[in-house]
């Protein structure tokens, strides 16, 4: 199986302390994240770093539920430092609505670059992760999102998210079996 590393919504929006959606419990994925990265960089598997980013000025469908949020070019759309693409296979997808696949051409990209699996980390568990896990799945792709390195401020519906993937969508790893798959 060939996989990509999906890395979500890794932004200040969410992980630095003065971003709009942030929330402490984010900076608990930071580093496993970050050797997910390091892991994948070393095998040269495709790492896509998703953004969370709309335009200023326009209405977004995502604004019937949340604020106006992760505008073009402010400081919470930017990728938390230590993230985004570094160059070699790294890729930036912009997303405007919960999954990295919707609206986006990431299945094509996957398909074109003959990737099949998917291995995910990131924020937020109950929110964008699963979406992207659903949709991942719903597009044909093999699931895995990584327990350690996926959170959200929403504890219960982040438990019931990772029940959700496993049981139905993929598989929820753990971090020492994510290394090895990305390895």
């Amino acid at each position: 199986m060939t996989n990509a590393l999906l890395v979500i919504d890794m932004q200040n929006a969410f992980l630095h302390p003065d971003g709009e959606n942030y929330y402490p419990a984010a900076a608990e994925v930071i580093a496993p994240a970050q050797a997910l990265i390091a892991a994948a960089q070393q095998s040269e598997t495709i790492i896509v770093h998703v953004a969370d980013t709309h335009r200023a000025g326009f209405k977004d469908y995502e604004q019937v539920r949340l604020p106006e949020h992760g505008i073009a070019g402010s400081f919470n759309a930017e990728f938390f430092d230590g993230f985004g693409p570094q160059g070699g296979r790294e890729i930036e997808i912009i997303k405007r609505r919960y999954s990295a696949f919707f609206g986006t051409d990431l299945a094509l990209f996957l398909r074109e670059q003959g990737v099949d699996g998917v291995v995910i980390c990131g924020v937020k568990t109950n929110v964008c992760v699963r979406a992207t896990a659903q949709d991942a799945f719903a597009n044909g792709f093999k699931v895995q999102v990584v327990r350690e390195a996926v959170n959200t401020n929403r504890e219960h519906l982040g438990a019931a998210a990772l029940e959700d993937i496993e049981r139905y969508l993929g598989r929820v790893i753990s971090q020492s079996d994510a290394l090895e798959v990305l390895g």
